[in-house]
C-alpha cells in the first residue's frame, strides 16, 4: 500500500484495511480523527514504533509529559513538525517495513 492509498482509505472506508499492522490501524483512526480508538489499538503495540505512535497521539491531546516519555521510549527527539506532518512520517516509515499485516 502507498501513502496516498492509505489516506484514501482513510476518506472512502468505514474502517481500516485488515492489511494493515496495528501501527498503521492506529494511526488510520487517528487519521480519521478517533484518537480514542487510535490510543486503544496505539497501547497494545510494543517497540519504537508503537511508543513513536504514542508519543505522536499524546502531543495531540496536549499532554507533553506523556509524548516526551514516549519520544524517549522510542529513541526519539521531540518532534517540532505539525502533529499531521509528523504522523504522515510515520505512516511513510511504516509502510516501508515489509511486515504490514494486522498480528491476531
Amino acid at each position: 500500500m502507498t501513502k496516498d492509498e492509505f489516506l484514501a482509505s482513510v476518506q472512502s472506508n468505514e474502517r481500516p484495511p485488515e492489511s494493515l499492522s496495528r501501527g498503521l490501524q492506529s494511526l488510520w483512526h487517528a487519521s480519521k480523527g478517533d484518537w480514542e480508538k487510535a490510543h486503544i489499538v496505539a497501547q497494545d503495540i510494543p517497540g519504537p514504533d508503537g511508543s513513536w505512535i504514542h508519543a505522536n497521539l499524546h502531543r495531540e491531546e496536549g499532554d507533553l509529559g506523556n509524548a516526551r516519555y514516549w519520544y524517549a521510549r522510542a529513541g526519539k527527539s521531540e518532534s517540532n513538525a505539525a502533529i499531521e506532518v509528523e504522523r504522515l512520517e510515520i505512516i511513510e516509515t511504516l509502510l516501508k517495513k515489509p511486515e504490514r499485516k494486522a498480528r491476531s
